[in-house]
Parts: structure tokens; C-alpha cells; sequence
């Protein structure tokens, strides 16, 4: 099986470069907003597969230059789709890495028959490329995984839990936290991974959450990560909250098996 991977220099693609066992994994190098460069690639190679991963992912990036962000996100997306549709003399198995901020914040766990309405603009460009995908599969199956929070080593402080960690570790013995009072799904990148090589397996069709199925409190997780630093917390400007969960009964039924770990605890261990 021929396999393409897009964003294979991000956080989640060069984790997932080193870990997908197949014998010809082509990567996309150039940029994926140019038409052109998509589909010379579509065009060279005869692709049974593709796993498109390439995005402007931090909302703080997003926001800097939304004109770019949506080029990226979802020009590019639609330069995949198009290039598939136009030049792949076969049926190919198409993942779309999607996010959990096309839902709009629930206390309660979303599935994937839930009302989109994205609580970010970053949300808003990714949720633009799975209707272009949905609304244009013709000569692809369709793959939609909408990946919940997860954090890597490899992640910067411009996202969340690396921030707080970053907070952690300075030399300050007092820490005020502000606006923590919110409540998310976490999973390892290396959860992430498992659930991509589970449904590139199956050929899985349709949209899949990848996410843990718990709620995790940000002020919750700060203090539980403090006993290995120590320090003197304060929390304030909490009394805004929002929630964001997902079920994963879909993904568990085709096979997928999260690693059994509480999340503070792999954080003490990998971050």
C-alpha cells in the first residue's frame, strides 16, 4: 500500500512518521496551499491512501493571521480533494485530521451526530474542510477524525498545557493562574497515533471522535502537576467556564485501545 502523509514536520506527523509500519510512506514537503505543488504530488504517485495532516493548529497562530490560516486549513484541504478528484485513477482512503472546536461547548459528552458550531476560528477553517471533503467525495472514502486536546514533548508554549507546565517550572515560588476554570479532553500524542493506524487498518469511513471520553478541570490538572514542583498557587478571573468532551464509543468499536493511564500521571512521567 502506497500511503501519503501531509504535514509530516508537525507535532502529530513526525510522531506519526516514525510509528506507521508500511513499506512506501511518500511525505508532502512543499507548500499545501499551492495548487500546483498538490497536485504534481497527486499526479506522481499512485496513492492508495492518504493521511492529511498538514494545518495551522495553535488558535494563538490562527488568530495572529486568520488570512493564512484558512489558505492553510482549508485551501489546502481543498486542493487535496481536488487534485484526488481529477488526477487518482483509483478509489483512494482519505484522512482528514479535524478538532474538537468545530462542536460548541456542552456539559456533556459530544458524539459525532452533535451540532457543529465552532468555538474558534480555528475551529471554523477545519470545519470548512470537512464540508468541502463531505460535499466532493467522489473518488476518495472518506476519513474524518476530530482529535481532541493532546499534548507531545515536542509541543511550544503556545499550547495550553505546555504553557502551564512552562508556568510551573519557572524560578517564581508564587504562581497566579488566570482563567482556568475550564474543562477539556486530553489524550497522549501516542493515543493519537493508535487511533489513525486503527482506522487507516479498517479503511474506516465516516467521521470518528479521537478523544478520551473524560473531563479534565485546567485549575484541577495545575494543582495535581504542582506536587512535583511545589509551589505557592493562586487561581483568579475563574468565573467564566466552558466545557469540552467527546465520546469515543465509535473509535472503541472498531478496535481502538487508549493507553490505561491517568493523564496527570503521564504528564509528571513525558512533559
Amino acid at each position: 500500500m502506497i500511503i501519503g502523509i501531509t504535514g509530516v514536520t508537525g507535532n502529530l506527523g513526525s510522531y506519526l512518521k516514525k510509528r506507521l509500519k508500511y513499506k512506501e510512506i511518500l511525505y508532502f514537503k512543499k507548500r499545501i496551499e499551492n495548487k500546483n505543488d498538490v497536485n504534481c504530488w497527486i499526479k506522481k504517485n499512485n496513492f492508495d491512501s492518504i493521511i492529511h495532516l498538514a494545518a495551522i493548529v495553535p488558535t494563538v497562530l490562527v488568530n495572529q493571521n486568520k488570512k493564512q490560516a484558512l489558505k492553510v486549513n482549508f485551501e489546502g484541504t481543498k486542493n487535496i480533494v481536488d487534485a484526488i478528484n481529477k488526477y487518482s485513477n483509483k478509489k483512494v482512503w482519505l484522512f482528514y485530521s479535524s478538532t474538537s472546536h468545530v462542536y460548541k461547548f456542552k456539559n456533556k459528552a459530544l458524539n459525532e451526530i452533535d451540532k457543529t458550531d465552532p468555538i474558534s476560528y480555528y475551529g471554523e477553517t477545519k470545519l470548512l474542510g470537512e464540508k468541502y471533503i463531505l460535499n466532493n467525495d467522489k473518488n476518495f472514502i472518506t476519513c474524518i477524525g476530530r482529535i481532541f486536546s493532546y499534548t507531545s514533548k515536542k509541543q511550544n508554549n503556545k499550547f495550553i498545557i505546555p504553557s502551564l507546565v512552562a508556568k510551573l517550572k519557572s524560578k517564581n515560588n508564587e504562581i497566579n493562574f488566570q482563567n482556568l476554570n475550564h474543562t477539556r479532553d486530553f489524550l497522549p500524542i501516542e493515543d493519537i497515533c493508535s487511533a489513525i493506524k486503527i482506522l487507516i487498518k479498517n479503511k474506516s469511513r465516516g467521521i470518528f471522535n479521537i478523544c478520551s471520553n473524560k473531563k479534565m478541570n485546567l485549575q484541577d490538572l495545575v494543582i495535581k502537576l504542582n506536587r512535583k514542583y511545589k509551589k505557592k498557587l493562586t487561581f483568579s478571573n475563574n468565573k467564566n467556564s466552558s466545557v469540552l468532551f467527546g465520546c469515543n464509543k465509535k473509535i472503541k468499536n472498531i478496535g481502538w485501545k487508549p493507553l490505561k493511564i491517568k493523564y496527570t500521571d503521564y504528564l509528571l512521567k513525558k512533559i
